[in-house]
C-alpha cells in the first residue's frame, strides 16, 4: 500500500496543508433504478445537481456508470492469461452506479459532502468513501 508523503515548502517550516482526494462509490439496486418514476429521476439529478454547484473545487469528478449489462470483467483463467467474461465481477443485488472524487482535508470533510450524494439517503442504496492512495 502507498503512505502519502508531504513536505513542507522549500526553505520553509509551515505545516503541510495538503488535501486528499477521496472516491466515493455510489451503490445501489439497479432495478429500482430502472424502475424509477421519471419524476424521481429528475429529483434525484437536481439532488446531484446542486450538490455539484455547491460544493465548487471539491468535486473533482462525477459520473454515472452504464447499466451492468454492459460491464465486461477480466479475470487469469487457469492458466494465468487474461480471461474476458461479459458481466460484473461479483454478483449482489447492489452495484457501483456511479462516482464522485472529491478533494477534501480529512475523512471527515469527505463524509460530510459523500452524505450529500442523494443514494448516501436512499432506502435502496448508500456511498462507500475511500482514500485515493498517493504516489510516491
Amino acid at each position: 500500500m502507498l503512505v502519502p508523503k508531504a513536505t513542507s515548502p522549500v526553505g520553509t517550516n509551515e505545516p503541510v496543508t495538503r488535501m486528499t482526494k477521496y472516491l466515493v462509490l455510489i451503490y445501489g439496486n439497479e432495478q429500482t433504478w430502472i424502475d424509477s418514476t421519471p419524476a424521481w429521476q429528475a429529483a434525484n439529478a437536481a439532488r446531484h445537481q446542486a450538490l455539484i454547484a455547491s460544493a465548487g473545487a471539491a468535486i473533482l469528478g462525477v459520473n454515472e456508470l452504464e447499466r451492468t449489462s454492459h460491464a465486461v470483467s477480466v479475470r487469469a483463467d487457469a492458466s494465468g492469461n487474461p480471461s474476458v467474461t461479459a458481466g460484473l465481477f461479483h454478483e449482489t443485488p447492489e452495484v457501483v452506479g456511479g462516482f464522485y472524487i472529491l478533494d477534501a482535508a480529512n475523512i471527515d470533510e469527505a463524509t460530510r459532502l459523500a452524505s450529500r450524494i442523494p443514494e448516501a439517503t436512499a432506502p435502496h442504496g448508500g456511498v462507500e468513501i475511500r482514500p485515493i492512495a498517493a504516489p510516491d
